[in-house]
């Protein structure tokens, strides 16, 4: 059997390769470029992407969790570093410490558990302290500094400093700009306070994808980028300032994920016909229908119903009726020629039309980053060039 699947994903490596390129030239050659692949990959495959990202030079990835921790070994092939910014148990915790995963510590029960678990396994854990700075969500306050840095000098064999971070609260909104001109302030006390007591705090990062654009003076030792690299920019607000910056009309930058499926039937639906579940949809004259195999199931949101559109033979075909579990009807009566097996485009560009995740974001109320990492990761992934 070819293809076993209602629908694929393609990723592009040449787009990829392009928007690494951007962000390098974006932070500086001097700065170490760690790549967010949490929430697998943003929903384009984390089995896939690090592969993609290894053969661009990269050799640090964060991911939230043990377990997308997990997945990024399985698949690294240099010796590329592994940062875990969330969640840990104490069993996952022994796990990271063996294979010398690196990892946020933002609470004194998870630093104390750390020394504790170090002295049994005889090995360092490869810490990164975070600093709270106006988040309010985990870090250490300024106030906890002091005794942070004190245990951390007095396990030396317990606890190696691998850097010092914080995260900007929604760098990607001018409306955030005192926020997080106010968090950067605290950062850069804390990162002084560390450096007067003698401490060698190892890399500083704090900037995401929208601090690289909007703060670039937030660039420290390390960045870590997540959406810049898969084609997108953070917001439009983002994209617009820097447009407008650097006085250029398009985007640099490349999508490289498309998602395609297949007509899997057509028919005639007479006038005065409603169209799928319920009565969402009402013919007012006869309507030709083409079936797709994609529902909600498999990420395509019910609240495209009657909104969404797909690509068939370079044309728009708009979503009538009910988006449904498994499929969906579009209307191709404007299409001439429509038949069983051909090409449906999703996300990406058939001809001279493209629908782009944008898009959906428009009609669904979803943000890039959710409709993306709601793509089911059971949606077969294929690299082109």
């Amino acid at each position: 059997m070819k293809n076993k699947y209602a629908s694929h994903i393609v990723l592009s490596r040449s787009a990829y390769w392009h928007n690494i390129q951007f962000i390098r030239k974006l932070i500086g050659k001097d700065v170490e470029l760690s790549l967010v692949v949490k929430g697998n990959a943003y929903g384009h495959g984390i089995r896939y992407l690090v592969p993609l990202a290894e053969e661009a030079g990269i050799r640090h990835f964060c991911v939230f969790s043990a377990d997308e921790a997990l997945m990024v070994k399985a698949e690294i092939r240099f010796n590329s570093e592994i940062l875990i910014m969330g969640m840990l148990t104490d069993d996952q915790l022994v796990w990271a410490i063996q294979e010398e995963i690196q990892f946020y510590v933002f609470n004194k029960e998870r630093l104390h558990k750390c020394i504790e678990l170090a002295k049994k396994i005889n090995k360092p854990a490869h810490v990164h302290i975070e600093i709270e700075t106006g988040m309010n969500r985990t870090g250490f306050s300024m106030e906890a500094l002091p005794d942070v840095m004190e245990l951390m000098k007095s396990h030396p064999n317990e606890l190696r400093w691998e850097g010092v971070c914080t995260h900007f609260a929604g760098a990607e909104s001018i409306a955030n700009y005192y926020r997080i001109q106010q968090q950067k302030k605290i950062f850069k006390k804390a990162i002084q306070f560390l450096k007067n007591n003698g401490v060698n705090p190892g890399r500083i990062h704090a900037a995401c994808s929208a601090a690289a654009i909007r703060y670039p003076e937030s660039i420290a030792d390390m960045a870590r980028i997540g959406i810049l690299q898969y084609g997108f920019f953070p917001s439009r607000e983002v994209l617009i300032d820097y447009l407008t910056r650097k006085k250029i009309q398009e985007s640099p930058l490349k999508r490289i994920i498309s998602w395609r499926s297949q007509v899997m039937t057509t028919k005639y639906v007479k006038r005065g016909e409603f169209i799928g579940y319920g009565n969402a949809y009402f013919t007012d004259s006869e309507t030709r229908i083409a079936v797709v195999p994609v529902g909600y199931s498999l990420g395509y949101s019910r609240s495209l119903s009657n909104h969404g559109r797909v690509l068939i033979k370079g044309r728009f075909a708009p979503v009538i009726g009910l988006v449904n579990m498994n499929m969906m009807s579009v209307d191709v009566t404007h299409i001439d020629g429509v038949e069983n097996g051909d090409e449906v485009v999703l996300i990406g560009r058939q001809g001279e039309q493209e629908i782009s995740v944008s898009s959906f974001s428009d009609f669904s109320d979803q943000v890039n980053y959710e409709l993306l990492t709601r793509l089911p990761s059971k949606i077969p992934r294929i690299v082109v060039d």
